[in-house]
């Protein structure tokens, strides 16, 4: 029988010149035009042709000799990559390119000391081990467009705003390598997205999150930003709307009766509620200073409305805050914002799916459960309208008192 391994030796490893050069049995030894060298494996499995790099071999990286061993693994049906996947990836070698899982992860931890936002370090972490999976095995400079595109694609319409930030990530790490100079300076990064990955990524707009448009959380902060700059009391009633997550006719038919400020609570009546359910909403202090700001226009018995309109305790009309949006030239809606809230808690917050629906008044579960949600959450639901609205004001100016 042929021999098919082995064909290589140490010496060839040292002076073959560009190209792939296989040494038998799916290892090969690749030498770039830099002249860096590096065993990878090529061979199918589940199916799939699949490719490892082992890494360089520089005095510090590995042997033929280590690199055929790993060859042994294959041999006996085992695959080599899901085998690295649950140890930690390889190391940088002096030789060649780094691996992006290995680069990644020494990029984060240089950088996270200077990150004050813990949830931030967090999410940079999750989502360049998770989404970005299929990178973590490949060497920074043979990531390609395509291999970028695979993973944005499935995402870019469901999960609009996770898949741009992760596609951020990926373009800085990719930078880093260049400038370390893991990667050609004259290649361009395959995850730029002006001119490049826009061209082959599908448009979103806000109509694909269905009937009534929202904002990308991302850009609520510089709303907030713009609304705060407004003295009427419908921008007012705007932000307070934001900042609870609530829907209009429950803020433009709020009455002093229904809050309690030394206790930060609000509770909506069941008259209002979409559910026939009394609803109670913890109040931040962004909300509560609009409260007080308000309380001055008015004499706060118990009927009267907060949120007055032009005639002394007629609430605002149904359309105000909608046509405060279309002066601003704004164009989403009103309830909008509350799917703005509901993305920006599954996207960037470690809350669970019910606190964040409970703070909506969505109804889950039996009513047993619901009942109980509605004591048990309100302490969570409280942490989680205070990150809410410490978010939303990250881009605007302190609240002058009232």
């Amino acid at each position: 029988m042929a021999k098919i391994a082995h064909k290589l030796t140490a010496k060839q490893v040292v002076g073959l010149p560009l190209g792939l050069h296989s040494d038998g049995g799916n290892l090969y030894l690749r030498v770039r035009e830099s002249g860096s060298r590096q065993f990878v494996f090529l061979y199918r499995a589940d199916g799939r042709q699949r490719e490892m790099g082992l890494g360089g071999t520089g005095p510090h990286g590995l042997t033929l000799a280590q690199a055929e061993e790993i060859r042994t693994a294959l041999r006996a049906g085992r695959d080599p990559i899901r085998e690295k996947e649950g140890e930690s990836e390889a190391e940088h070698v002096e030789d060649g390119a780094p691996l992006f899982g290995a680069f990644a992860d020494s990029f984060v931890a240089a950088k996270e000391g200077g990150w004050r936002n813990a949830k931030h370090r967090d999410q940079w972490k999750m989502t360049l081990k998770t989404y970005a999976a299929p990178l973590r095995n490949k060497p920074v400079d043979e990531i390609t467009t395509q291999d970028v595109e695979r993973i944005l694609a499935p995402m870019w319409l469901t999960k609009n705003e996770t898949a741009r930030r992760l596609r951020g990530r990926i373009e800085t790490i990719l930078n880093a390598a260049r400038v370390q100079g893991h990667i050609p300076v004259d290649r361009a990064n395959p995850a730029r997205f002006s001119g490049h990955l826009e061209l082959i990524l599908p448009k979103f707009s806000a109509a694909n999150r269905g009937h009534h448009e929202a904002m990308r959380y991302g850009l609520v902060p510089i709303f907030v930003t713009r609304l705060r700059k407004r003295e009427a009391v419908t921008a007012l009633a705007l932000e307070f709307l934001i900042l609870t997550a609530a829907r209009s006719g429950e803020v433009i038919g709020m009455t002093w009766g229904e809050v309690r400020l030394q206790e930060k609570l609000w509770t909506v009546p069941a008259t209002r509620m979409k559910s026939g359910c009394p609803h109670e909403v913890p109040l931040s202090d962004r909300a509560v200073a609009i409260l007080q700001r308000v309380a001055g226009l008015s004499s706060q018995a118990p009927d009267e409305f907060v949120f007055q309109g032009q005639r002394r305790n007629q609430p605002l009309s149904n359309m105000s805050l909608e046509m405060l949006l279309r002066r601003m030239k704004v164009d989403v809606t009103v309830h909008g914002f509350r799917s703005s809230f509901r993305d920006w808690a599954g996207d960037e917050t470690h809350f669970p799916s019910e606190v964040a629906e409970a703070a909506l008044a969505h109804a889950v579960g039996s009513k047993t459960e619901q009942a109980y949600r509605r004591g048990s959450a309100l302490a969570k639901r409280r942490e989680l309208m205070d990150a809410w609205a410490e978010y939303c004001g990250t881009s605007c100016v302190a609240v002058a008192p009232a």
